[in-house]
């Protein structure tokens, strides 16, 4: 299974900052992989990466900006000199050699999104069309990369998009969560259906891009799960947008065209869904990834006491 990471976006709403780091690449707190020690730091891209191997992604298209090519191509990529470096304190490289394990099991390929002199050069649904050429005909799962699903089995969301898709033979899936203010989102529309793995589901009906009136208060989070016919969508809205394409954009034309998709709804049991656009959500997603690691450490620290004293 492929998987689609966009990491092109400009960051404005994160500048200065951005001037320097890409705002994928800024840390949010994680418990330890193997489960012991103090919360640690890692790239919400990171983060990405560690979703979708633990959802089954075995091949992986990173979208990038040609400036940023060799940083994020560094940090995706195994450094065998980096650990023997860090060689006399192994516990400080842990992470490290388990996302290593990670980046092993996968085939990483790279797509430009090139800017400012292609006109047609900007917006999720344009970056997300870079990866056309590689991906082909398969079905994929697309992840922007400066989100993350916080969820009580890391990849499980994931998981259930890709089977949902499968077994309804469907264009698209999508993941929403009610809001209250989804004038800001991409909305969508749509009909309830009988759950699919104990997960509340719609059959989709239609989707606009930050509507002025929304007809409903289900926003998409960017994580999806998509058939080969989206790729033409997208690019018949191209024509369309030639400034700037989203990606709800060429959603909505495919379902116009026929094209059939469903959604599953985020709710807090499942998970929740932080972004760090803008320095209000990257705050509030510092804050709970550090809130998540400590309560999980505590439960996992009390749980050993409990063992050693049986």
């Amino acid at each position: 299974m492929r998987g689609v990471v966009t990491l092109a976006g400009d960051g404005s709403r994160m500048l200065p900052w951005a001037r320097l780091v890409r705002k994928e690449f800024l840390p949010l707190f994680d418990v330890p992989s193997d489960g012991h020690g103090a919360p640690v730091l890692k790239p919400v891209a990171h983060f990405v990466l560690e979703t979708l191997v633990r959802a089954g992604i075995s091949d992986l298209v990173l979208v990038v900006r040609p400036e940023n090519l060799s940083y994020v191509r560094s940090y995706f990529s195994i450094d065998p000199a980096f650990l023997r470096r860090h060689a006399h304190h192994p516990e400080r490289v842990r992470e490290t050699r388990q996302f290593y394990r990670s980046l092993a099991r996968l085939r990483i390929e790279f797509r430009l999104q090139r800017q400012p002199k292609d006109r047609r050069s900007r917006g999720f649904g344009d970056a997300v069309l870079r990866a056309a050429p590689v991906v082909g005909d398969e079905p994929f799962v697309v992840h922007a990369g400066d989100g993350l699903l916080l969820e009580p089995e890391r990849g499980q969301l994931v998981r259930a998009m890709v089977a949902l898709r499968a077994r309804e033979r469907l264009d698209a899936v999508l993941l929403v969560r009610p809001v209250a203010d989804a004038r800001r989102y991409g909305v969508v529309e749509g009909r309830p259906l009988a759950p699919f793995r104990g997960i509340g589901r719609l059959a989709v009906t239609a989707m606009e891009e930050k509507p002025a009136e929304p007809r409903s208060r289900w926003a998409a989070t960017a994580v999806y799960a998509f058939g080969p016919r989206i790729w033409d969508a997208l690019r018949r809205e191209a024509r369309r947008h030639p400034e700037e394409l989203e990606l709800t954009d060429g959603i909505a034309r495919l379902l116009r065209d026929g094209g059939r998709a469903q959604a599953l709804i985020l709710t807090p049991r499942q998970g929740i869904w932080r972004s760090v656009g803008s320095p209000e959500r990257y705050a509030r997603a510092l804050s709970e990834t550090q809130a998540l690691a400590e309560r999980v450490r505590r439960t996992r620290t009390g749980s050993r006491r409990m063992a050693a004293r049986t």
